[in-house]
């Protein structure tokens, strides 16, 4: 995963085309692992979904952080057998949901009553010790749900994603937004991407500190005014491909013995963990 990551350079335009190339890159990264080989990628798409999402309800309804953290192992594990590298996973999710998580979690450690642990002397603040169980349950939680979700993505197609959903009677409204979605934010990114390159092309010298702010401004303006006119031009287009909601596919989904295994393997760790984790 580490190609994706380009350089950070000083200019908005050029932090702007790094960002955007970046965002490109992690939609191309994960289709092409989906089409790998590995553990998680040769299963059927309904078990992953079944089984991935029963995890992170198991996770969600854990009082005990041993539990949650069992379960974090084994999304870790299956990470590692379906081929993700350990970059594709600190960085994106377990760095990104430990600065947020954490910073929603750090006033926990200080306002839920308990025992102290530590006294601060500059704020004359006590740290709990059931303050900090608290934060970190909270980022446990997150942590492994974020996980597992980037395990369903990042093994399966997104149209496979799509008719495992419709398969289990997703209502079609919600199927066709999450389609939509998809297709459009990768369209704007790359109208971004060649309107900043474009932008870069025909500047010359550098910007002021104000020609910065002009530039944000009139570029979010443009982008708002395509995103509208992009969001039509999408539907219309997917319209008339015949799209109504409905995933058609040339391979249909068929149930083999390892897929039933691995559906009872993820049954057993759903309930085991939803019974220690009472």
């Amino acid at each position: 995963m580490s190609g994706y990551h380009g350089k950070r350079r000083g200019s908005f335009v050029e932090r702007t085309i790094d960002g955007l190339y970046a965002a490109t890159s992690r939609a191309m990264y994960a289709d092409t692992l989906a089409s790998r080989g590995g553990l998680l990628q040769d299963l059927d798409p309904r078990v992953k979904l079944v089984g991935l999402l029963a995890l992170i309800l198991s996770a969600a309804l854990s009082s005990k952080l041993w539990v949650i953290g069992f379960i974090f192992a084994v999304a870790a594990a299956l990470a590692g057998f379906s081929g993700l590298s350990l970059s594709s996973l600190v960085m994106p999710v377990w760095m990104s949901a430990l600065t947020f998580t954490g910073a929603i979690a750090i006033p926990a450690i200080f306002l839920t009553p308990g025992n102290s642990v530590y006294h601060v002397p500059a704020l004359d603040w006590d740290v709990t010790a059931q303050g900090l169980t608290t934060a970190g349950y909270l980022i446990l939680r997150v942590e492994t749900s974020a996980t597992l979700a980037l395990l369903l993505v990042f093994t399966t197609p997104w149209t496979h994603v799509l008719k495992a959903l419709r398969v289990f009677r997703v209502p079609v409204v919600f199927v066709v937004v999450l389609g939509m979605t998809f297709r459009y934010i990768l369209l704007l990114l790359e109208t971004a991407h060649e309107m900043f390159e474009s932008r870069k092309s025909r500047t010359v010298g550098r910007l002021s500190a104000g020609d910065h702010r002009r530039l944000a401004v009139s570029s979010g303006g443009v982008l708002i005014t395509k995103a509208f006119q992009l969001s039509g031009e999408v539907f219309l287009a997917m319209q008339a491909r015949g799209f109504r909601g409905e995933v058609y596919l040339l391979d249909e989904f068929q149930m083999n013995g390892r897929d039933w295994a691995a559906l009872a393997l993820f049954a057993g760790l759903t309930a085991g963990a939803t019974w220690a984790g009472r």
